[in-house]
Order: structure tokens, then C-alpha cells, then sequence
């Protein structure tokens, strides 16, 4: 159900963006919008509340956003209150952003190796990257996780490619449990 509330929002914004020819400044409004929110605890808690009537969401929501954002954002954000959905606005928001970026072709590529990678190495990957994908530029971000033992695991999207030594190992070790298999069912 979450996903589809994002993806009905967040394609009508997307769609009014496009339509409006106003897409960079939808993507300033809503990464601002989604920061906001993130940030205000108390807001969502009183917009979660259940003896706060509907009508008053929608004003706090009117209120706090309206000379701030566009409209059709304030419009939004309305809608989803109005609709009972505002426990899902930040992933409208995200649905949104990641259209936007797939619209420019910019990828987002979370990078995870077992040592802190060099200025010249995540270049590297980030050049390889773009030779290897349809992105024309990408968002990198960059995580250590030491029990990799070697090597980087790179997810784009839900896209994952494992060359990490850890990853190596449990394959070898699932190839040597059936060799092992294989060898006892001969047995008597």
C-alpha cells in the first residue's frame, strides 16, 4: 500500500512538474519540503494524532508551507492529509526525487568496501561507473564495512554487484559443500 501512495503522489507531482516545465525548482522545494519534515519530530506526531480532526491537519499543513513552496506542492501536501496519508509524505517525497533523477539520468550508487577508499579510487569507480550505465552522472556515497574483508559491494537502484572477498568466500565455501555432498551420496 506505501508504495503505491508514493507512486500515485509522486507521479502527479512528477507529471505537474513536467508539464509546468518547472522540474529543478519542484526538486528544490520537495528536497527542502522533506528536510523540514525529517527535522520537525513534533509535526508528525501532531499530524499522527487522532483527536486532532482532519480540517486542522490540513490548516497546521496550509499554514506552515503556503508562500514557502509552490501551490501544487502546499496542494500535495493537503491532498495526502486530506486522504489520511501523511504517515507516507516522506515517501512520496523520495518517489518524487528519484523520478526526477531518473529523468536526468543521474544515479544514485551506494558504494560500500572494506577500507576507506582513496580520493583517486572513488574516482575510479565513479568513472566506471558512467562507462558502464546509462547515468550521465551519479550521487556517490561511500561507506566502510570491514567485515568485507576486501573488495566493494555497489548497489545502484536495486541493482547489487558483490565483489567483495566475504562474498567470494561464501560462494566457495556453498561450491566445496556440494563437491562434499556429491561425494558422500557415492558412498555406501
Amino acid at each position: 500500500m506505501a508504495k503505491l501512495v508514493s507512486k500515485t503522489y509522486g507521479d502527479a507531482l512528477f507529471e505537474v512538474a513536467l508539464e509546468s516545465n518547472r522540474l529543478d525548482a519542484f526538486l528544490e522545494e520537495v528536497k527542502a519540503t522533506k528536510a523540514a519534515l525529517e527535522e520537525n519530530e513534533e509535526l508528525f506526531k501532531l499530524m499522527s494524532h487522532p483527536k486532532i480532526v482532519k480540517e486542522e491537519k490540513i490548516k497546521v499543513v496550509t499554514d506552515i508551507f503556503t508562500g514557502k513552496v509552490s501551490e501544487e506542492l502546499v496542494g500535495l501536501l493537503r491532498m495526502i492529509v486530506d486522504k489520511g496519508h501523511f504517515d507516507q509524505v516522506i515517501g512520496v517525497l523520495d518517489y518524487f526525487i528519484d523520478e526526477v533523477k531518473e529523468h536526468k539520468n543521474i544515479g544514485t550508487a551506494y558504494v560500500t568496501s572494506a577500507m576507506e577508499l582513496s580520493d583517486i579510487q572513488k574516482a575510479a569507480v565513479e568513472k566506471r561507473l558512467l562507462e558502464t550505465t546509462k547515468y550521465v552522472t551519479f550521487e556517490m556515497h561511500y561507506s566502510v564495512d570491514a567485515d568485507l574483508i576486501g573488495g566493494m559491494v555497489i548497489r545502484i537502484g536495486d541493482r547489487v554487484v558483490d565483489g567483495s572477498v566475504k562474498n567470494k568466500l561464501r560462494d566457495l565455501t556453498r561450491e566445496l559443500s556440494k563437491i562434499q555432498l556429491k561425494a558422500g551420496e557415492c558412498a555406501p
